[in-house]
């Protein structure tokens, strides 16, 4: 085996098969937040049931010091604690990974079979074979408390996976202390048992598991000593980050109804909001009786001059559609967070998709157009959150922000957010000094030609101010009309000042030179992540590309010149249908045959494997569509 000096760069993925309801999640978030500590590009990916214990559940770890943190399809180190997917885990261990697993867990005959025969092939293949642990033996010399050793089954892998991969003991100790802050005993039971899963690796029992043969010679690795990829980073899931974001943003009203995988998002707002303005100051948080009288109040406190905002999920957001358009055509600043799940109907609650895009641009009846944003990471999350709050009240219209459940639950490494030094830019609102200036007052005449009208707060106390708020035909002086042409003048502004204010909304990110590429990629969202591991694995296939991320939604105009210049365009997303695909070859129609869709909808995170067997079939000019 080559020497630790020759390796190539540090990339090892954990697996670890648990109950849902055991208690794993605390274990888990230990040992991610101890390896992100010792300075690692980490992210995690947890997969979990949407109903009740017992079923299973899947929590994956990637360390990559190039900061490739996607999926991977298959495993280094794979931990078996639930004997219901025995098999399926086996299955999931990459060719020369390591396979550990409960020794005490009732294996049906075909999980028994499916153990020996992956024995056997190892053993041919001169290869690790599966390393039984006894967990519950363990656990039950350590901890006196029966009830507690069901949860405290876990901290052995947790110290297990700690001594093979060298995780420093004192790194681990002082993320237990956090995990457990204020609670003395549960600090020392869990770092007790941490200790025996150090010592059970290196049992006599272990001389048989020859580390020369693992994917790495893991003793060896210093993981501490791969590339620190941020000066000063942080370790956060996309659903805080948008709290935090639409704290610093304003926001003053969120309203919301709980849905997996959006709830968290209110609730860290809650508890943020709590943390900086104290009890008596917070923000009104109101958990609504239905998803239709959440966006109704936020609606109405944004009417108010509120920065409002709710966090929904797909099926929310289908239930938000009628009042959204009120939004949109009585033009009320509202703010939509919409994390997305795999559907139709209730779908797969706690799997992730991008399969939104389409509804969420057209949301509501008749000619809607919303802003849409995307962000790509945690940190976008925090940008984006105070972002949509401006232009809401730029462009006095309903902003939808849309993360899905792999970047709003799981963990990334971050570089620390920045607080904003600007104000906030509320747009055309017009005090007691401004009406005086003015002759009239009409809400919704288009004075300055670009689409955007001005408009006052309730309250002001000044006779021009007031008006009537329509969501029916209406005048520029807001009284009510049925005439076709005034109504469809309107229709033609509430489109424009979008179009020609679109300088204020997110630009695309390119990277790379489009004319010099044998590909161009365009992808946005969490699809963002296995981008540059995607481009690794094509240069190995002696495929040049560059990239292109979309980050906003109407489509902005530099979109097409990136590709004009392209030969060959490959979007990237995680829906059935390509929505993202349809709405390019919707708004440039002149690139229609240079456009191919690659896609994932399984409801599980971004796995560069999967897109990059699909773009290497990319051969016939005419196939437009290949998907897995």
């Amino acid at each position: 085996m080559s020497s630790p000096a020759k390796m190539k760069p540090t990339d090892i993925s954990i697996l670890i098969a648990t109950v849902n309801g055991s208690g794993s999640q605390s274990a888990n978030m230990i040992l991610a937040k101890s390896l992100f500590r010792m300075g690692l590009p980490v992210a995690t990916k947890n997969v979990f049931p949407s109903n009740i214990a017992g079923l299973p559940t899947w929590f994956s770890i990637r360390v990559n010091s190039n900061g490739f943190l996607g999926r991977r399809l298959h495993n280094d180190i794979v931990i078996a604690k639930n004997p219901q997917t025995v098999a399926d885990d086996l299955r999931s261990v990459a060719p020369t990974g390591i396979f550990i697993f409960d020794r005490e867990m009732k294996l049906s005959i075909e999980a028994s079979q499916a153990l020996d025969e992956w024995n056997l092939k190892r053993r041919n293949q001169n290869l690790v074979p599966a390393w039984p642990v006894s967990f519950r033996e363990i656990v039950d010399k350590a901890a006196p408390a029966i009830s507690m050793r069901k949860v405290l089954s876990n901290m052995v892998y947790v110290g297990f996976l700690s001594e093979l991969l060298n995780i420093d003991d004192t790194t681990v100790q002082s993320v237990v202390a956090d995990q457990f802050y204020g609670k003395e005993s549960v600090i020392d039971i869990n770092n007790r048992v941490i200790t025996i899963g150090r010592e059970v690796a290196t049992l006599k029992e272990a001389e048989n598991f020859n580390y020369e043969h693992a994917p790495y010679n893991l003793k060896a690795i210093k993981l501490g000593e791969a590339v620190k990829r941020n000066q000063k980073p942080i370790f956060i899931d996309g659903n805080s980050a948008a709290a935090l974001g639409a704290l610093v943003g304003g926001c003053t009203v969120f309203a919301w109804y709980p849905i997996t995988p959006a709830t968290s998002l209110a609730e860290s707002f809650s508890e943020f909001s709590e943390q900086v303005h104290g009890e008596q100051n917070k923000a009104a948080v109101l958990q609504s009786e239905d998803e239709l009288s959440a966006i109704t109040t936020v609606i109405g406190a944004g009417w108010a001059g509120s920065r409002a905002m709710t966090a929904t999920s797909g099926p929310g957001l289908s239930l938000m559609s009628e009042a959204a358009g009120l939004s949109y055509f009585a033009e009320i600043p509202a703010v939509i967070w919409d994390v997305q799940r795999a559907g139709p109907s209730t779908g797969l609650p706690t799997r992730t998709s991008q399969g939104d895009i389409q509804s969420a641009f057209t949301l509501s009846h008749g000619d809607t157009q919303p802003v849409v944003l995307v962000p790509a990471t945690p940190g976008e999350c925090f940008e984006f959150a105070e972002l949509a709050f401006d232009l809401a009240e730029e462009l006095q219209t309903i902003v939808i922000v849309l993360s899905d459940l792999d970047l709003a639950m799981n963990y990334y490494t971050e570089n620390e957010f920045q607080l904003p030094t600007r104000e906030y830019r509320r747009g055309k609102v017009l005090s007691v000094t401004d009406l005086e200036k003015v002759e009239e007052f009409a809400r919704y005449r288009d004075v300055d030609n670009d689409g955007i009208t001005y408009r006052t707060l309730p309250g002001t106390q000044h006779p021009r101010a007031a008006y009537f708020t329509r969501g029916s035909g209406h005048t520029d002086n807001a009284s009510y009309s049925e005439n076709g042409e005034v109504y469809a003048r309107l229709l033609d502004r509430l489109k424009k000042k979008i179009e020609q204010n679109q300088k204020l909304l997110p630009e695309p990110e390119l990277h790379g030179t489009a004319h010099s590429a044998d590909i161009g990629l365009v992808f946005f969202g969490s699809t963002t992540q296995i981008i540059s591991e995607l481009q690794d694995e094509l240069s190995r296939h002696e495929t040049k590309t560059c990239w292109l991320r979309i980050r906003a939604l109407p489509l902005h105009p530099e979109i097409g010149a990136f590709l004009d210049q392209c030969k060959k365009v490959v979007v990237l997303e995680q829906n059935r249908d390509g929505q993202m695909f349809h709405l390019l070859r919707q708004k440039f129609p002149q690139y229609a045959q240079k456009m191919f869709s690659a896609r994932q909808y399984d409801g599980l995170p971004a796995a560069a494997e999967i897109f990059l067997s699909q773009i290497i079939d990319l051969t016939p000019p005419d196939r437009t569509e290949v998907s897995r």
